[in-house]
């Protein structure tokens, strides 16, 4: 019997992911010019896959694209980083609770906490990271409220990425995905919910304190978190 063979990547694609990679995992920083010469020297392709790579790139969020300088890797802000974060406070707890409430499986997210365990880089982790998040959410049952955070996780991860440089602190994140999973697994998606939701809003406000965090109250009238603390933000304006 014939066997089909794998789809091979276009170039298009195949730079596409490549460079969206050295993006979220802080090979390329923020601000730094991306050149179409030259990425499409190092990938061994013409310059138009690699313009529409950079194309699809800024509709995600993660370049900048500019008539006068070319192609950048987006910089981080905190009125990006606030935006980015306001909207995961509103949609991903209540997806968390659909996916409890539908006693859908939690397999992948269980999976992802011990590749995060078992990472040696923060590339690793930030893969591992974003994997967990993802977990939690694609069972929710609605397709729209999946794709809305799917668009979502790209910028999401470049703040990570940008923030975890200044302030390390996947250590204390690990202990709050856990607890998160293990209210989840315990079918407490209330608990779920404001355990997450409680897990990004600290986020925010430890690795952005210039301002106050978009915060949310959570479910059940508990609030998240105290004041901001003072300080300046880890990352450029």
């Amino acid at each position: 019997m014939d066997i089909a063979p794998s789809p091979i990547p276009s170039r298009t694609q195949y730079v596409q992911e490549a460079v969206k990679h050295a993006i979220l995992t802080g090979r390329l920083r923020p601000g730094q010019a991306l050149v179409e010469a030259e990425l499409a020297a190092q990938f061994g392709v013409s310059k138009t896959p690699v313009r529409e790579a950079l194309k699809t790139l800024a509709g995600r969020g993660l370049v900048v694209m500019s008539e006068y300088k070319g192609a950048t890797v987006r910089t981080v802000d905190t009125a990006m980083a606030h935006a980015v974060y306001d909207v995961r406070l509103l949609l991903e707890p209540e997806a968390l609770r659909r996916t409890v409430t539908a006693r859908a499986g939690l397999e992948a997210a269980g999976a992802a906490l011990e590749r995060s365990d078992a990472a040696d880089d923060p590339a690793g982790r930030s893969l591992a990271n974003r994997d967990f998040h993802r977990a939690l959410y694609l069972p929710c049952g609605n397709p729209l409220l999946t794709r809305m955070l799917d668009e979502l996780r790209d910028q999401a991860a470049l703040v990570s990425a940008v923030a975890w440089q200044a302030v390390p602190s996947w250590e204390q994140e690990a202990l709050e995905h856990r607890e998160i999973l293990a209210r989840a697994l315990d079918g407490d998606a209330d608990g779920a919910g404001r355990a997450l939701h409680d897990h990004i809003a600290s986020f925010v406000r430890r690795a952005f304190p210039d301002r106050e965090s978009p915060d949310r109250e959570s479910p059940g009238g508990e609030s998240p978190g105290g004041e901001s603390p003072g300080g300046e933000s880890p990352v450029r304006e």
